[in-house]
């Protein structure tokens, strides 16, 4: 990580991560899979301005209506599992299992095992702006989130999915 910086969102702080150019993580303290630890340069680049900003449209209530530059580490196929969820417009959900129909689509496999997008899911490096929190269970069940299931369900509400 080049740089670290931190916020203070109403759901506890966040852990911001950058090259400098790119944002490269966003995680609750405490979240799982979030680096145990973390280091990096002080300075605050545009795109940690832009995402600070993103933020603050966010927990306003409000569509930020873009997204900050993201550079994404993990598996071919967990990329293409949170470029799907990028898809997922603020205000609405999908389910695992739609997702999993996405990809399955997407590369002529037939099928593709919602658990197995789960798990790519929880391991989301960028969450809200990914926004894995939009994604539900089988016949909408809120479920899974690495964040904390309270978390889950106040980001919904914050944009009025639930």
């Amino acid at each position: 990580m080049d740089y670290v910086h931190f916020f203070d969102s109403p759901l506890g702080r966040i852990t911001i991560t950058s090259d400098g150019e790119n944002l490269t993580g966003l995680w609750f303290e405490g979240q799982k899979h979030r680096p145990s630890s973390l280091s990096g340069h002080k300075g605050c680049p545009p795109v940690l301005q832009e995402t600070k900003r993103w933020l603050d449209l966010y927990f306003s209530g409000n569509d930020p209506g873009f997204t900050p530059p993201l550079r994404m580490e993990g598996t071919e196929f967990q990329k293409e599992i949170w470029q799907i969820l990028l898809t997922v417009p603020y205000g609405n959900t999908a389910t695992y299992g739609e997702i999993a129909t996405t990809y399955a689509s997407a590369h002529e496999c037939g099928r593709m095992s919602a658990q197995a997008v789960g798990g790519a899911v929880s391991r989301n490096p960028i969450s809200i702006i990914v926004p894995c929190h939009r994604i539900l269970g089988t016949n909408s069940n809120m479920t899974g989130y690495a964040g904390g299931l309270w978390r889950k369900e106040a980001l919904l509400k914050l944009e009025q999915s639930i």
